[in-house]
């Protein structure tokens, strides 16, 4: 049965393209091009609508105002809010006010249809084109892995094209963003599905013991080998063969692998004659391989010939819209293993305060922390008291444990005049005035209450009492609004003045990290 989604948005346009997609999926679109008409439809159809697809940003009543709106009338109907600013305050605001999830405009098929799938099980309407929910098994399809971003959406279709070929393919990402279980998706979507699927963590094998785990060595060969063992090659044989942090792997075990890929055959340690194997290689790596091959700790050959397909998975803080999958996701998963009677929910509060999170760990510490929080529940409802090693991390957060407006509030400067045992010098040694050249990595900005405290702002003169450099004085200050703007790239280039492309370009020439902006201050 067709589901009824209400599209309330001020653009003409936008309601046609939104009509046209939520009709292909199947479903019935009602229109309201402001919010006070959406809210006086809902009223009028009452239970009869499953979905509302709202946009923030519209003349008269905006979609802060519906939602307080609905929660003020007790209507339960999921909402997915339209934002064109990918800046997280506002996306945490609409998930406080009540919001089911969020999308950046403009808006795939793909990632409304997982929107909407999930807004429709929540429903408990029957969802079409709904996001599959993860395995715990080690058998993982392409359905199974939980996303909704535009960014896993394509690192997704890469994976299924490279699932059609025997291709070696390359995961690059930080620790956590679920590399595994991509390679995992690639076996199971390729003509290798049922057969072994082996994986080696190579950072955690002993330098020594490397080459025999991969390729197996004879009895005898060396002492302590009392009996023949096959190795990881000859175990994927016909299948895959998963080879994590590829990076930690030693050049003398380099030139092995080299071979294995190049001509289909190992060299078990031993043996008199090498052996063939039809192994399919998956790398992944969280380290820049052609920076290790620069810096000579990885063989260019085998780079380029491991390297022939490379996937970037993103890490979670870039791609938050699949935070709230994610969470719904992993409670539902616990909840069953933990045998409740019924799945536990997430407050409004606390999605927000997941949402904000920048998730270091990525989701291995996104799934700890709602496995934790399962676990601990003493309520059928999951709320920031669940998370106190979370609230505890995000400076933004007031004291009664609700997540606040994100927006940066405004500057004041105070210096630090010195120590108690000395009170007219700072920790330097020198005088107390605004010319001290302090290493931008020992100033930093603290929210306190309303206000943002800059301990030492970006000094106009030198030690010498010259001006300094403009280029000095621009690279900390693109470093200092990246840390401020929390690595909103499109906030920081539009409160800088500067285009988008001109920042990427400056970020390059002054070697700032947008994650850690002040990693390679001096």
């Amino acid at each position: 049965m067709a589901a009824q989604i209400l599209v309330i948005e001020d653009d003409p346009v936008q309601r046609r393209i939104l009509t046209g997609m939520i009709e292909r999926l199947g479903h019935i679109a009602h229109v309201a091009e402001n919010g006070r008409a959406g809210l006086e439809l809902l009223l009028r159809r009452g239970a009869r609508i499953d979905v509302i697809l709202l946009d923030l940003m519209m003349p008269e009543m905006d979609g802060h105002a519906v939602l307080a709106a609905l929660a003020e009338r007790h209507i339960s109907t999921p909402a997915i809010v339209q934002t064109g600013q990918g800046g997280i305050e506002t996306v945490v605001l609409a998930m406080q006010a009540g919001a089911f999830d969020f999308v950046v405009k403009p808006v795939s098929p793909e990632r409304l249809a997982v929107a909407l799938g999930n807004a429709l099980k929540q429903s408990g309407r029957p969802a079409r084109g709904s996001a599959g929910r993860r395995s715990r098994g080690d058998v993982v399809r392409f359905e199974d892995v939980v996303s909704a971003s535009e960014a896993m959406i394509r690192v997704l279709d890469l994976a299924k094209r490279a699932a059609q070929s025997s291709i070696p393919v390359v995961l690059e990402g930080e620790s956590g963003v679920g590399k595994e279980m991509v390679a995992r998706a690639i076996q199971s979507g390729s003509d290798r599905a049922g057969k072994p699927f082996i994986t080696v963590n190579c950072g955690a094998i002993p330098a020594n013991l490397v080459e025999s785990i991969l390729f197996g060595h004879e009895k005898g060969a060396f002492t302590g080998a009392t009996e023949k063992h096959a190795g990881k090659f000859v175990e994927a044989d016909g299948g895959t063969l998963f080879l994590d942090e590829i990076g930690d792997l030693p050049l003398a075990v380099q030139v092995k692998l080299l071979r294995a890929v190049q001509q289909g055959e190992i060299e078990t340690v031993g043996a008199r004659m090498p052996q063939k194997v039809d192994v399919r290689l998956i790398s992944a790596t969280n380290k820049d391989l052609i920076t290790e091959v620069r810096e000579g700790r990885f063989r260019e050959d085998l780079y380029y010939r491991l390297n022939v397909f490379p996937i970037a998975i993103p890490a979670l803080r870039r791609r938050k819209e699949d935070i709230p999958l994610l969470v719904r996701n992993f409670v539902e998963i616990f909840s069953g293993e933990q045998r409740l009677a019924k799945t536990l929910t997430v407050s409004h509060a606390a999605m927000a305060l997941l949402t904000a999170y920048d998730w270091p760990g990525n989701i291995r510490e996104l799934e700890s922390a709602i496995y934790r929080a399962v676990v601990m529940a003493e309520r059928p409802e999951l709320d920031i008291a669940d998370f106190p090693q979370l609230a505890v991390t995000l400076p933004d957060l007031h004291a009664q444990g609700a997540v606040p407006h994100l927006t940066p509030e405004p500057f004041r400067t105070e210096l630090l005049v010195g120590t108690a045992a000395n009170p007219g010098h700072t920790a330097h040694g020198g005088p107390a005035h605004a010319g001290l050249n302090i290493a931008p990595s020992e100033r930093r900005a603290i929210r306190s209450g309303e206000t943002v405290v800059v301990e030492q702002a970006i000094p106009s003169v030198d030690a010498g009492g010259h001006v300094r450099k403009l280029a000095e004085v621009e690279e900390e200050l693109i470093r200092f609004a990246l840390k401020f703007y929390r690595g909103q790239m499109s906030q920081v280039a539009r409160k800088l003045g500067i285009g988008r492309s001109t920042l990427y370009r400056k970020l390059k020439d002054y070697g700032i990290d947008p994650d850690d902006p002040f990693s390679e201050a001096a």
